[in-house]
């Protein structure tokens, strides 16, 4: 475990905005995402199915990342990765917590450790061990080859994944139609926010029926990731399934942003937020230019599912977002 030195290079504008190069803590991010699939997988198999899989995803806490509070019988309880402690918790309703250490240990061992914990609190669950939307797909009971913790970039991650959850949920409070919460999804390990028009999508369903859920409905989705192999850094992105005509060639805000063809979708990076004046103003900026065109250009009706627009609710006090045109 490092916790590194003080460089001249990381004091930017912005401290919580600090740099996540890819290739510098890919060991630890492979390890963090297949602890996190653990937690996730968990909740997947005790959780009712909500709608576009909302059940599954995980949260953004001030320590790390946590399930929602899963049922259990007449109890109930949640389990918490807490980076700054470097540990994980599993709590109960009745009052018990139990604690498995983090830190520069095997997928294998910490899941063993998450088990025998389940155990011990008399919570019963099995799990395909197989990892989802993710390559070297090791089962996590035999995964000892993911084993690398480097706690400054966990720490930068977290810190930079928080400053997102807070900024799209900013963006999440100027909508009054049906949007989904601020969700950290354990399979591609991003942060997403997605918004829907109401109608069905009209385009052939997909042939996954995990695709077939996620995209049953017409929608909009922003969100943040530290990126993956086919996309090599962190970035904000946004899209809109089933993508209308035009939205390629649409005018995004800001000038860094741009369309990703091969993943279909608007894509800013990270690092060109880190050492700017105002980043909450560009990336909130970016997330309402690319909605402002999806919505538009899919003919949604904006009146009836926006704050702002004649119609809308307006009795209430509620953030005003320095981007509102």
């Amino acid at each position: 475990m490092t916790h590194g030195t003080t460089d001249a290079s990381l004091l930017v504008m912005h401290p919580e905005l600090q740099e996540l190069p890819f290739d510098a803590w890919s060991d630890t991010r492979e390890t963090i995402h297949r602890w996190s699939q653990i937690l996730g997988k968990i909740q997947l198999k005790l959780t009712p199915h909500v709608n576009h899989w909302w059940n599954v995803a995980l949260q953004v806490t001030s320590h790390g990342i946590s399930t929602d509070t899963i049922p259990y019988g007449e109890r109930c309880f949640d389990m918490e990765m807490d980076f700054i402690d470097d540990v994980l918790r599993l709590r109960t309703s009745d009052g018990s917590i139990w604690v498995v250490q983090l830190g520069p240990r095997s997928v294998a061992e910490v899941y063993a450790d998450v088990m025998a914990s389940l155990e011990d609190a008399r919570i019963e669950v099995h799990i395909n061990t197989i990892p989802a939307e993710i390559e070297n797909r090791i089962p996590l009971d035999r995964d000892f080859e993911h084993a690398s913790y480097d706690k400054e970039y966990v720490l930068r991650w977290h810190h930079a994944a928080s400053w997102a959850a807070t900024e799209m949920g900013r963006f999440r409070s100027q909508y009054i139609g049906k949007q989904s919460p601020v969700q950290l999804y354990w399979g591609h390990f991003d942060l997403s926010l997605s918004r829907f028009s109401g109608r069905r999508c009209i385009t052939a369903p997909p042939a996954d029926p995990i695709e077939r859920e996620a995209y049953s409905h017409e929608l909009f989705s922003i969100g943040w990731w530290a990126g993956d192999n086919r996309y090599r850094r962190p970035a904000f992105y946004a899209y809109a399934a089933p993508e209308p005509s035009g939205f390629p060639v649409a005018r995004v805000s800001p000038q860094e942003a741009y369309y990703n063809a091969q993943l279909r979708g608007f894509y800013l990076d990270y690092d060109d937020l880190r050492d700017a004046d105002e980043p909450d103003v560009l990336v909130l900026d970016f997330f309402q230019s690319a909605y402002d065109a999806a919505a538009t250009l899919g003919g949604w009706d904006r009146m009836a599912l926006e704050r702002g627009f004649e119609g809308a609710i307006s009795d209430v006090n509620v953030f005003a977002p320095t981007y509102a045109r």
